[in-house]
């Protein structure tokens, strides 16, 4: 059934060309990760990320998100990080300017005026942190700036010019994978941002793969170790994947009513509410503010200490890693989850919660359902991207396909089948579950 699902893909043409297009330009993506930022020594760069890798942590995550382009010191080197956190900053600022409050509610036109805010603010972010990183990657190998022990230089010619290419160089990438992500989300399938994310991810797959199989030969590694953090991941995608379909019900109860001269009897229903109702936000928003002392640290010495006690330690890192997801999770909810618009509108259906009053105690029962399930859904997130990490710490297996990407890739992967599988029934094909299965349910998606 599954694979005349997937023969079904190619036989639209309207689904095929959305396919092919994606492809491409996730290929183009690809292609210029290796493309280098002009004045810096690949080798070393290559040499000093090799070091860092060991220890995981924040360059780790950067180099995540950048799908190895960091690795190189490529020019999309900032990846899509700066776009994430211009969203951030503008969310936040919607909660307390009203004019952008407005924009929020004004439908298409207002959401369009809200992008183009975010892509001003993704350049400047863009221009600030290429300063930032031109400073950093100058400094390696010629002062100690919290990298004892690495002694190559990354930059063999630092003056002003080599400063003004690595910035134009990064703004530029950064806009690039911007403008490849509005397109594959208008014309291909998905949503572009989190389809970027994702091929950065799986990319590196291999390499880690690779990487791993070396220990083994070297018997740095046992294989018994490998087995069972190759065992413990797929449990964790089972845990995912199970949590992510999974659902709180509210049963909600319609009124008879009259059309015309006919009387039609009550209905009853059900309202959804999903478990991890911010799907894979926190974690990208949690790595997005855990950048930032990196990048000011730069500018302001007072945050050098910060900056080095989050690289050096794992435990700082993974503590304000958890903090800040479980903060994002509510965070992102309250935003997009309005338990009043959504008492307002059963009551206008002539509908109500058995038990409950319409109107405000309605609104007070989903606030109070939303943010149980808000709670256990944070819980799940922060687990689900910091133990993996534990675990490879205990078991002295260094893997960089850690929880955080692991989520990222199964969420993505879930939200694209379920655009695949609407586009199949659309247009009276079956869907992945067959005519009779149930409806592939997606994730929130990677958007401003």
């Amino acid at each position: 059934m599954a694979l005349n699902a997937f023969a079904n893909v190619f036989r639209i043409a309207e689904l095929r060309s959305r396919l092919i297009y994606t492809l491409m330009l996730l290929a183009v993506y690809r292609i210029g990760i290796f493309i280098n930022t002009p004045g810096v020594d690949r080798a070393a760069m290559n040499a000093f990320m090799d070091a860092q890798r060991q220890s995981g942590g924040l360059f780790s995550l950067f180099n995540l998100f950048s799908g190895g382009a960091l690795n190189q010191m490529s020019i999309f080197g900032l990846g899509i990080m700066p776009y994430v956190s211009a969203s951030i900053i503008i969310q936040l600022l919607a909660v307390v300017v009203p004019s952008l409050e407005r924009l929020q509610k004004e439908g298409a036109g207002g959401r369009q005026k809200i992008n183009q805010y975010t892509r001003y603010g993704t350049i400047g972010l863009s221009i600030v942190q290429g300063i930032g990183i031109s400073r950093w990657l100058a400094s390696l190998g010629r002062s100690d700036a919290g990298q004892s022990g690495f002694n190559q230089v990354v930059v063999p010619n630092d003056n002003l010019w080599f400063t003004f290419m690595t910035v134009i160089s990064l703004t530029a990438g950064t806009a690039f994978i911007m403008w490849l992500g509005e397109r594959i989300t208008e014309r291909g399938i998905g949503n572009g941002i989190s389809l970027i994310i994702f091929a950065g991810i799986v990319a590196g797959l291999l390499p880690s793969g690779k990487t791993l199989l070396d220990l083994v030969q070297q018997e740095v590694v046992s294989m018994a170790a490998v087995l069972a953090l190759l065992v413990f991941m797929v449990g964790v995608v089972a845990v995912v994947v199970y949590v992510e379909r999974g659902m709180r019900r509210i049963p909600v109860q319609y009124a008879k009513r009259m059309a015309g001269r006919r009387m039609f009897a009550g209905q009853a229903t059900y309202f959804p509410m999903k478990v991890n109702t911010a799907g894979v936000i926190p974690p990208i928003f949690a790595g997005a503010i855990l950048s930032f002392p990196a990048t000011l640290g730069t500018w302001f010495p007072f945050l050098q200490g910060l900056q080095r006690s989050i690289e050096s330690s794992a435990w700082v890192y993974n503590g304000l890693f958890v903090l800040f997801i479980v903060f994002f999770s509510f965070f992102y909810t309250a935003l997009t989850f309005r338990p009043d618009d959504v008492a307002d509108n059963i009551k206008k259906q002539g509908g109500y919660i058995p038990g409950i009053r319409p109107g405000r105690q309605t609104a007070d029962f989903i606030e109070g359902v939303l943010n149980r399930i808000t709670f256990g859904g944070a819980i799940y997130l922060a687990a689900i991207c910091v133990i993996p990490s534990i675990i490879t710490n205990l078991l002295n297996v260094r893997f960089t396909f850690g929880g955080t990407a692991l989520l990222i890739v199964v969420g993505v992967a879930l939200d694209t089948v379920q655009q695949i599988e609407g586009h199949l029934i659309s247009r009276n094909y079956e869907g992945f579950a067959g005519p009779r299965g149930p409806r592939i349910r997606g994730r929130v998606r990677v958007a401003a």
